[in-house]
Formats: structure tokens, C-alpha cells, sequence
């Protein structure tokens, strides 16, 4: 019974042996980049595998170009629009014909002007005269008297610019400081109308400076040699332009006990 075990044993040896002869270690086949180990340093050599740099699919249609870094997000805009400045036309140019300085006493000024191309603007600076005042007043409730003091502008303090047809007399503007009109004492004044202009300056108790714009292109014959001293654009508005602002502003009452 031992012999023949010893006998199967022996056979199944010897088949693990033939199957192991039948399996050949694999062939190394150096290529450029690989490295052999020295066959007598006692050590197998390893095959080593060098990765080519062109790719495997497609290469050949594109070029390889370094890559884009990525793009930061845009910043959004908070509801502001970028403005693109404007080239204003030369035509719409307006240049200062007239300025006059003067300290009015019920007296003035006057001259004419032929408009062909409106508009016309009249611009005026005003240093009205100032009046102390002087009154009583009753609270309303405790009927306390009051002497009340204040500054104020002259109510005869006044300068008022008159625009008319120099030929029919029509009035296309009548407007200044003054009772009658504004307490405004820096303006800026528009005429629209075309005619042959009669133009009057006249105040009282004021200084003043006005002056008056037109465009050179359309009221004078040759425009291009006439020398002037300032021009500007102004606004393209079609009725006269706002007030710029108070010069001396509001006077404040100083209330005063009346002993």
C-alpha cells in the first residue's frame, strides 16, 4: 500500500515539472530608452519601458500649444454704463460778443444784434444792495413783543434784460433779478427766436456783469477769421437753462429780545 502511494506521488511530480517546461520566461527586446543591468554583476536585468511624448491618437492634426491659464469670471457690472465721450460739432460752438460791467442806478445800457442762427444766451452775475430791517412782532401765544432784525435784499434792488424785434417791437424775453422776477442772482438766460435783436440792460441799486453768446457760424459772415475771446458748448436744451445757484443765499433773521 506504501509502495504505491510512493508511486502516484512520484507521478505527480513529475507532471508538475513537464508543465512547468512548457511555459518559456519571456523575451526582453532593449529598446532606446531602456537600461541593461551588467550580466556579471549576478543580478537579472529588468526590462525598462520609456514613454513616447507624441501621443498615440491624433497627433498627427493638431499642434501642441502650452495651455491657456484659466479665465477669472468676469466682474458684473453694478448697473453702471460706460460713457463714450462725444465729438461736439464745430458749428454748435458759442462765443461771448458782449460783456458789460456796471453798477446800476435806475440807468443802463442797450444794443442790437442780428440773429440768423439761434440760439442766443444771456448769462448775468448780480451783487444786489441789502437792507437792514427792523420790526416788531407779537408772539402768538404768549403776546410777548419781539424786535426782530434782518438783513435782506433792497426791494429796489433790481436788473432786468429785455430781448425784442428791433423792427416790430415784439418782446421775446423780459426776465432779470429782482421783486418783479427771480432772487436768483447767477443766471443763465435763452433766446430761440431769429430777428434783428433789440437788447436792454437797465437795474437799480445792483452791480452787475452780463454777457451774451451766439454762434459764429450762421450770425457772421466769416466766421473762421474773427477772433474771439472765450467760447463753450452749452447745453442743448430748449428753454432757458436753470439757475446756476444762490450767491449769497437766504438771509437769517436774528431775533432780538425788545426790552
Amino acid at each position: 500500500m506504501i509502495k504505491r502511494s510512493s508511486i502516484l506521488l512520484s507521478l505527480f511530480v513529475i507532471a508538475l515539472l513537464i508543465l512547468a517546461g512548457c511555459v518559456a520566461p519571456p523575451k526582453e527586446t532593449a529598446t532606446a530608452g531602456s537600461s541593461n543591468t551588467n550580466s556579471n554583476s549576478g543580478v537579472a536585468p529588468v526590462a525598462v519601458t520609456t514613454l513616447s511624448s507624441t501621443p498615440t491618437s491624433g497627433a498627427v492634426y493638431v499642434t501642441l500649444v502650452t495651455p491657456t491659464p484659466a479665465a477669472t469670471s468676469p466682474i458684473e457690472s453694478q448697473g453702471y454704463s460706460e460713457f463714450v465721450t462725444q465729438t461736439l460739432p464745430p458749428e454748435d460752438r458759442s462765443c461771448r460778443i458782449f460783456t458789460h460791467s456796471q453798477t446800476f442806478f435806475y440807468n443802463g445800457t442797450a444794443f442790437t444784434f442780428d440773429l440768423k442762427n439761434p440760439p442766443m444766451y444771456i448769462t448775468y452775475k448780480v451783487a444786489p444792495s441789502e437792507k437792514a430791517v427792523r420790526k416788531v412782532v407779537t408772539h402768538s401765544i404768549n403776546k410777548t413783543e419781539y424786535l426782530l432784525e434782518y438783513d435782506t435784499y433792497d426791494p429796489l434792488s433790481y436788473l432786468e434784460i429785455t430781448v425784442k424785434d428791433k423792427e416790430t417791437g415784439e418782446i421775446y424775453l423780459k426776465d432779470g433779478f429782482g421783486t418783479d422776477y427771480t432772487q436768483y442772482t447767477t443766471r443763465t438766460l435763452k433766446i430761440l427766436n431769429s430777428a434783428d435783436m433789440y437788447i436792454e440792460i437797465k437795474g437799480n441799486k445792483i452791480t452787475g456783469t452780463i454777457e451774451v453768446w451766439v454762434k459764429p457760424v450762421g450770425n457772421f459772415a466769416d466766421p473762421e477769421s474773427m477772433n474771439f475771446d472765450t467760447c463753450t458748448f452749452w447745453s442743448q436744451t430748449t428753454r432757458d437753462n436753470l439757475p446756476i445757484a444762490l450767491e449769497t443765499g437766504t438771509p437769517t433773521p436774528t431775533w432780538t429780545f425788545k426790552k
